[in-house]
């Protein structure tokens, strides 16, 4: 899908500062993993090869080069993902008070650092000298090639959001709306306009909540497999429970944060009839090994 053209001559030479800034971290932050998995710099990996991610998908040419750089990030951040995920599904058990008679807390605290420790040896792994090499060759090619010259930015993000009024949201839908909507925020942050600011700054305030939501219904995703289900295990239907609450939290917050977005555009010019909205299922299917 090529790239919204805009009449303009182009953006903001503080596009181009932001785009090279975007690259110049992920680079950074593959040195930093090839010495060691620190918890800040896995994380800091893992939302800066989103934006490469999404940058390159939007407005890179189809070349040989993206297509295997795109794949190999993706390896690399799923695997950042796994362990950034025993992170914070740990520390959220300690701080868990719930009724452990049958000790599936302590069990599955157990379980999950014994996986951290193995996954922590196999992503240093993963991050060799030589891969990361190939890794930053390939992204200086990208970005060399990337475009940014006529693009309109901000309605290239408008036209990256889920659609707020979807009737209905599942679990799925709504992981993938949270997908959509980081796309769309990242190419905004690019954009050095009070316009785009203010649609990064909406959709930053949904993120905490989506993000919660997700981590606790994956953590309970876990103890079911492990433990069976709520009538099988106190810990079970705590997670349960505590999952139901923030999806409700997390609905409102990404129809709120993204209707507020929405009421921006009247602002801007109108997209093109061809540049609809992106439904959360549409973009879940395409994400579904995000």
């Amino acid at each position: 899908m090529r790239p919204n053209v805009s009449s303009k001559s182009g953006p903001a030479p503080s596009a181009h500062k932001q785009s090279r800034l975007v690259f110049d971290r992920i680079s950074r932050y593959l040195g930093r993993l090839s010495k060691g998995s620190s918890r800040n710099n896995v994380h800091r990996f893992r939302t800066n090869s989103r934006r490469v991610e999404a940058l390159l998908s939007d407005l890179g040419p189809q070349t040989r080069n993206k297509k295997k750089l795109l794949k190999a990030l993706s390896k690399l951040r799923k695997k950042a993902g796994k362990l950034r995920d025993l992170d914070v599904h740990i520390a959220f058990l300690k701080e868990l008070r719930v009724s452990d008679r049958q000790n599936h807390r302590a069990e599955l605290m157990e379980r999950l650092s014994e996986e951290h420790a193995r996954r922590s040896k196999k992503l240093a792994k993963a991050f060799d000298v030589e891969t990361v090499r190939g890794l930053r060759k390939r992204l200086r090619r990208a970005q060399s090639e990337m475009t940014l010259d006529g693009i309109d930015l901000l309605q290239l993000a408008f036209g990256r959001l889920p659609n707020p009024e979807q009737a209905s949201l599942s679990e799925k839908t709504l992981h993938g709306g949270r997908i959509a909507a980081k796309h769309a925020r990242y190419l905004a942050e690019l954009a050095d306009t009070p316009q785009a600011k203010a649609f990064v700054e909406e959709l930053k305030t949904s993120q905490d909540a989506l993000g919660e939501w997700h981590d606790v219904l994956k953590l309970k995703e876990m103890a079911q497999q492990r433990f069976g289900g709520v009538h099988d295990s106190a810990l079970v239907a705590a997670l349960q429970n505590i999952s139901r609450s923030r999806y409700r939290q997390a609905v409102n917050a990404l129809r709120s944060a993204i209707s507020a977005v929405h009421k921006l555009q009247t602002d801007a010019p109108q997209l093109p009839a061809a540049r609809k909205p992106v439904s959360a299922g549409a973009v879940d299917e395409r994400s579904a090994a995000a």
